[in-house]
């Protein structure tokens, strides 16, 4: 074993993905991906990570819904989950907004774009780094 804290990334977006991978690698991370969230509740609970960094506008289940899922779980209610969304507070036209990333049982909770250093902080902090 390697001693290195296991993140998983949970987006869509293939790009911001890779370049969060990239970022938590330098950090000394080991980064796993997943690019739906079945897919990522799949990863979890085949091999279940130290934090996960989950989006919440993605294909299939969103956030919200992964998150909500592994709260109620025990087995998996005390990994940290940073949520991610590029939805802005103001903006009403989606079902998603800030208001409902608060309420849920995340962690953190960062706008899109977070910056790497950002999220890494955010996972440090949440994993006592």
């Amino acid at each position: 074993m390697t001693g290195k804290k296991r993140i998983l990334i949970v987006d869509d977006e293939p790009d911001f993905a890779a370049i969060v991978q990239g970022n938590l690698e330098k950090e000394g991370f080991e980064v796993e991906v997943a690019y739906d969230g079945v897919e990522g509740l799949a990863k979890v609970k085949a091999n279940p990570p130290d934090a996960i960094v989950l989006d919440v506008m993605m294909p299939e289940k969103d956030g919200y819904e992964v998150c909500k899922e592994l709260k109620a779980d025990e087995q998996y209610a005390d990994i940290p989950i940073v949520l991610l969304t590029a939805v802005a507070s103001h903006v009403s036209s989606t079902r998603y907004s800030h208001a409902d990333g608060m309420s849920t049982e995340a962690d953190d909770y960062l706008p899109k774009p977070a910056s790497a250093q950002d999220i890494t902080e955010s996972l440090k902090s949440l994993l006592d780094m």
